[in-house]
């Protein structure tokens, strides 16, 4: 049975760095790995930890990180953090999770309608692109729309407490947030990440 919650009052009103920070600290135990560019500048925003696995210039690659990350991981939950342009350019990924089908593996895909890392140019999703309705179409039948700063704690309950595979865009205001900047170095962030997990020694 799909489930397709929505929470809806006016579009693109969501403050995306408050909104995440909000919802990270609802997280638990989850790992969360952001995708390039301001989910990951959100997430350092929100205060760091070895349980985010940053990601820098591997554009398309936050949910099949995440996706690998949740089956070889499966006591643990796992968040993938992306926007709209970068879900547009690896949207096949869809297609694997719900193949593989994951009961661990959340996606929030905050979605402000415009490409922001190519110029902040009009994206598609503020037209007729329903990006829930594309995960549905790939075969993910829990899926989530939320318009409403105040719907936090329904979103992490959503995420962070039902089953997975779970599908949620936040539509957000085109805002301009000061840069919050993590490690930049892959295999550091890499190793810290495999310590937080007890994969391998400080």
């Amino acid at each position: 049975m799909s489930t397709n919650a929505t929470a809806t009052s006016g579009s693109n009103k969501i403050q995306r760095r408050p909104f995440v920070a909000e919802l990270l600290k609802r997280r638990g135990n989850t790992l969360v790995v952001p995708g390039l560019g301001s989910p990951t500048w959100d997430t350092f925003a929100s205060g760091d930890s070895p349980e985010y696995l940053y990601s820098w210039g591997g554009m398309g690659l936050a949910i099949p990180t995440a996706l690998g990350l949740a089956l070889a991981q499966p006591s643990r939950r796992v968040l993938a953090l992306t926007g709209d342009g970068e879900m547009l350019m690896g949207i096949g990924s869809l297609g694997v999770v719900a193949d593989q089908n994951p009961q661990n593996l959340s996606i929030l895909v905050l979605d402000n309608e415009h490409f922001g890392e190519t110029g902040r140019q009009s994206g598609l999703t503020g037209n007729k692109v329903d990006l829930c309705a594309v995960a549905r179409g790939f075969g993910i039948e829990r899926t989530m729309l939320v318009t409403e700063q105040g719907k936090v704690d329904e979103l992490a309950e959503f995420l962070f407490k039902g089953q997975g595979p779970a599908f949620a865009v936040a539509k957000i205001a085109l805002s301009e947030d000061p840069w919050r900047l993590p490690e930049k170095d892959g295999g550091t962030i890499a190793h810290r990440f495999r310590v937080a997990l007890g994969l391998e020694n400080p």
